[in-house]
Order: structure tokens, then sequence, then C-alpha cells
């Protein structure tokens, strides 16, 4: 390799370490217990800024933020479900990436399953006609142009 090559390559190694650097986020768990309770925590947490990212996937500042203010509220002794209804509280429930089924719900969480149901019944339908409309065109008479 030539030397220009070998020095990009370099750089291009640093920089996908300096990423990699800026997406570890250590903090001072007690033990692993608390650590997967963490973890477990963050992953049913959305990034408010991402919005397709979980809190524990996201590298944006808010998800630190966010994960600083979680592992706060797990130190002071609040559940899980406790640090839901807080951030639920301050964001809404759009932080919440499984969003818990009733009233306000129900379209997200059946929605895509009655357009799939919907659109097979039009299919249904579009071939029942056509399969009625095929035997009463073969049984009619046809024109075949002898009448002058």
């Amino acid at each position: 390799m030539h030397a220009p090559f070998r020095l990009l390559a370099c750089v291009l190694l640093l920089a996908a370490g300096l990423a990699a650097a800026q997406a570890i986020d250590p903090l001072p768990f007690r033990d692993r217990a608390e650590e997967v309770r963490f973890q477990n925590l963050t992953r049913q947490l959305r990034c408010l800024v991402c919005q397709n990212e979980n809190l524990a996937d996201s590298n944006a500042d808010l998800a630190r933020d966010l994960r600083h203010e979680v592992f706060g509220l797990m130190r002071q002794g609040k559940s899980d479900d406790e640090i839901k209804q807080y951030l639920v509280d301050r964001y809404s429930r759009f932080v919440l990436y499984d969003p818990p089924l009733d009233r306000g719900t129900v379209l997200l969480w059946f929605g895509p399953a009655l357009i799939l149901l919907a659109g097979g019944a039009v299919v249904w339908l579009t071939i029942r006609r056509r399969s009625r409309a095929a035997p009463a065109a073969a049984t009619a008479p046809t024109d075949n142009g002898d009448d002058w």
C-alpha cells in the first residue's frame, strides 16, 4: 500500500474508535443486577430525539441525559414503574417504547392487522367477482359478423 492510503486508513480507524468511545457511557453500578435492571429499563424507553431508538441504543445528548436521570431515579430507590411514570408525566406516553394497550393506543396496536385484513378482503372479493364473471362470459353468445 502507498503511504497516503495507509495514513487515510489509520485516520479512519482512529475516527471510528473515537466515535465508539463516545457511545460508552460508564455508570457506577453497585452490582451486575443493578446494571441489568438499568439496561432493561432503558430498552423500554424511547429516545425523544431519534424516535426509532431506545435510550440504551441512542447516542443523542438527550438520550445520555435521560439515561443519567433514570440512573439517578434508580439510586433514589424508585421502582421501574415509578421511573416510567415520572418520565411519562414529563414527556407523555411517547417516551414509552412499547406503549400500553388502552383506548388511546388501540389503533396503534391493531391498526396494521386491520389494514392487512382489509387488503385480504379486497383481494378475496376481486377474485370471487372475476371467477363468477368468467363462466358468464363463456356462455354468452358471440357475434361472428354473419348478419350481412
